[in-house]
């Protein structure tokens, strides 16, 4: 009997508590995704609980981006832990288009278009992706079309563009283009104007271009940008090199140096390799990433 009493006396073990960690994601619409992850989670998970919440298939344009300070942008590693990546509580995203596609016509899905559009007007009004006056106006048409529909004389007053942004700086006279091109697209389904939307901003010479500050070998200031088509560099604005996916061997880095190694051209018998020099050791990684990820994706 007293072994009995005994066995009573011990107490039961509760089951293991799951560690659980709030995750909110910016969506490009603005709105906001919550959810709670196990600790251990990888990007994997949470990254497909989005996609399933926006009801996205062609998921592999996308990614989940994080900010370690107010500038520098990372992107979430799907195949490693989250607590591994990001150090703040809570976990905060953003929700945006990692690998802008050269022809979205291209795309299956309406919405993946959809998004685009979303993430391209960002761009726009940020000023990452620069246009002239006429291409601003343009664009931003096609945003009143999708979002309103056909012009409306009755219902769309002269200060119906107001509430919309379509440049960094939006003037009274560019309002007035937009609204005049407007006019023109009645018809157009929402699906239509943000197919023409795309259509024209495809063509913008910065579309989808991933900027880095970085010096050259002289130490001169430039920029390298990636994008679907391989690393271009520029200097003062202006795109002085390009080196096109397939004639880029090797990518590396070193500390704060990132090389490239290219394939000999026609008349040249070796291989060279052209060496920048990064603000710092976690720049250059970041940059060897992108490349590598879109190099990987595009060839």
């Amino acid at each position: 009997q007293t072994a009995e009493i005994k066995m009573d006396n011990i107490p039961q073990k509760s089951p293991k508590k799951v560690k659980t960690v709030q995750c909110k994601v910016m969506l490009l619409d603005g709105t906001e995704y919550s959810c709670d992850l196990e600790k251990r989670a990888k990007g994997q998970v949470l990254f497909d609980k989005v996609c399933e919440h926006l009801n996205l298939l062609e998921k592999d344009y996308f990614g989940l981006s994080f900010y370690e300070n107010s500038e520098q942008k990372n992107w979430l590693d799907s195949s490693k832990e989250i607590k591994r990546q990001i150090r703040s509580l809570p976990w905060i995203f953003t929700f945006n288009v990692k690998f802008y596609p050269p022809d979205p016509s291209q795309l299956t899905e309406d919405i993946t278009r959809y998004f685009l559009c979303l993430q391209l007007r960002q761009d726009i009004v940020s000023g990452r992706l620069p246009c002239s006056f006429v291409t601003h106006a343009l664009l931003g048409s096609y945003t009143l079309q999708a979002e309103l529909g056909d012009h409306d004389p009755e219902e769309h007053r002269s200060d119906y563009i107001s509430e919309f942004q379509f440049a960094p700086n939006q003037t009274q006279e560019m309002e007035e283009k937009v609204a005049d091109l407007h006019k023109n697209h009645r018809g157009l389904t929402p699906a239509q104007a943000d197919f023409q939307f795309l259509e024209n901003a495809k063509r913008l010479s910065m579309y989808g271009v991933d900027l880095h500050h970085a010096k050259d070998s002289e130490g001169v200031d430039i920029m390298l940008g990636v994008c679907a088509n391989g690393l271009l560099i520029y200097k003062d604005r202006l795109r002085i090199n390009r080196f096109a996916w397939p004639k880029i061997l090797k990518i590396s880095y070193k500390r704060s140096n990132f090389y490239i190694k290219v394939r000999p051209a026609e008349l040249e018998q070796f291989e060279s390799t052209i060496g920048f020099k990064l603000p710092n050791h976690r720049a250059a990684k970041r940059l060897w990433k992108v490349c590598v990820e879109h190099h990987a994706f595009f060839r």
